[in-house]
């Protein structure tokens, strides 16, 4: 089955969702709010100034200890509504890669054998401020190969840090034999690596390992790497286009306005100073990483672990995670 019908496949956890809500976040997340008990309100509703705000990862549930509650101890109503609010915080191919990742949790449970330890239920919410009253407010979505965290300040949105992983990288065998919800990022970075030159890889490669993870992992804060790998403007136009692609496919993930303003930012702020980082093999099925970095943010993407079909990616701003720059600008000009 070829990679557009897998990307269309009604997968169980898809199925427990419904159909597309255009809302507001506030609205959505305050009338979540509502209908959560005394006791899940204490688990979901943190002050905004929390100090483990910034307290994020994306191991699998009992490996890590999370903020908020999990899909497992809600109602039908109430994950419904944690559905609306991840569609209404995503574009629809954020929705999609972030559904499918967590139906990747099935596999797991079969070929591992241990449906507790993999369970796609286990995805947990956090609300961070209070949506109704607050123009600043935050909430989360995190579990296994997913983190997601949007930070609202006024009428501006931070969708960082942003991470979707993948286990298997690619199903290898059965009927969804190829799939992965990260094949795009997989193979649009294998095929930038191979449009470059010699003498330019020579300059993208920067190791012949990978580091078997991302680098940044889940620091509250990412640091920026040294500046290596090739440099756009040291690219020729069709690689220019391809590495921007490459961006896109991540900013698509939000939604669209906010992908487009994103990106035109990039086009006119940081576009020649954009590298391309290669570590690894460059051929499929052998471990190989890739990082795209910029003046304000870094991708990253690794394939390394499980005989390199595991895959991570994340989108980190080194100044913007959790919306750092834009509440400076808004603490500036508020009072609080």
């Amino acid at each position: 089955m070829n990679q557009l019908m897998n990307k269309t496949l009604v997968w169980v956890v898809l199925a427990m969702a419904p159909s597309l809500v255009v809302g507001q976040d506030a609205s959505i997340a305050s009338t979540f709010i509502s209908t959560l008990t005394h006791s899940q309100k204490e688990q979901t509703v943190y002050h905004f100034k929390a100090e483990d705000r910034d307290d994020w990862h994306f191991l699998p549930w009992s490996s890590y200890k999370r903020q908020g509650i999990p899909l497992k101890e809600l109602n039908t109503a109430q994950k419904d509504l944690v559905h609306q609010l991840l569609q209404s915080s995503l574009s629809d191919t954020g929705y999609q890669q972030t559904t499918e990742i967590i139906a990747l949790e099935h596999v797991l449970a079969a070929s591992s054998g241990d449906p507790v330890y993999r369970d796609p239920e286990q995805y947990y919410i956090a609300i961070y401020g209070d949506p109704a009253q607050d123009d600043v407010w935050m909430w989360s979505f995190e579990g296994h190969h997913v983190a997601l965290q949007f930070t609202t300040v006024g009428d501006t949105v931070s969708y960082t840090p942003r991470f979707f992983g993948s286990n298997p990288g690619r199903i290898m065998e059965g009927d969804r034999k190829g799939f992965s919800p990260l094949i795009n990022e997989e193979d649009m970075g294998l095929q930038l690596i191979h449009m470059l030159t010699d003498e330019q890889q020579k300059v993208a490669i920067v190791s012949e390992r990978t580091y078997n993870d991302i680098i940044s992992f889940n620091t509250p804060v990412a640091k920026k790497p040294d500046l290596e790998g090739i440099l756009v403007q040291d690219m020729t136009e069709k690689q220019k286009k391809l590495l921007m692609d490459i961006i896109y496919e991540y900013a698509s993930t939000i939604p669209a306005d906010q992908a487009m303003q994103r990106m035109g930012s990039i086009r006119k702020e940081e576009l020649e100073n954009l590298r391309f980082a290669w570590a690894g093999a460059t051929e499929l099925g052998k471990a190989h990483y890739y990082r795209i970095q910029g003046n304000t943010f870094m991708i990253e993407f690794d394939n390394s672990q499980n005989n390199a079909n595991h895959i991570h990616t994340v989108w980190r701003d080194f100044d913007g995670d959790f919306g750092r720059d834009i509440l400076k600008e808004h603490y500036k000009s508020h009072t609080h």
